[in-house]
């Protein structure tokens, strides 16, 4: 599957409030926020329950969550008018730029 079929796919199943305003933008953005929260939460818990062993079963947990950040990603994309796979693109060419340039590392949006 694409970025852009995903985004499509994911489309049909977006139910929430201001959709297609800038409500549904901001929502999006919290619930990317809130999925990526989630991911980190299950990777401390590998930490902590699991003595940092990423198993099958703590796979599939993050996993998951992974795709619950996918989702509200692809929602962002879709209220701002952009294809998820253009994003995909856009953003490589930026870190082959970066990679060329010696400049992966540091931080700032314009390395």
């Amino acid at each position: 599957m694409t970025f852009d079929e995903y985004q499509i796919a994911a489309a049909k199943t977006a139910i929430y409030p201001g959709k297609g305003e800038i409500l549904g933008l901001l929502y999006c953005g919290l619930g990317a926020a809130s999925e990526g929260g989630e991911v980190a939460g299950k990777i401390k818990k590998v930490l902590r329950d699991n003595n940092g062993v990423v198993d099958a079963v703590f796979q599939r947990k993050i996993a998951d969550e992974i795709g619950g950040a996918l989702w509200y990603l692809a929602q962002a994309a879709t209220e701002i008018g952009v294809d998820l796979g253009a994003i995909a693109q856009d953003n490589i060419a930026i870190l082959a730029s970066r990679q060329a340039r010696g400049t992966l590392h540091g931080d700032g949006d314009n390395r």
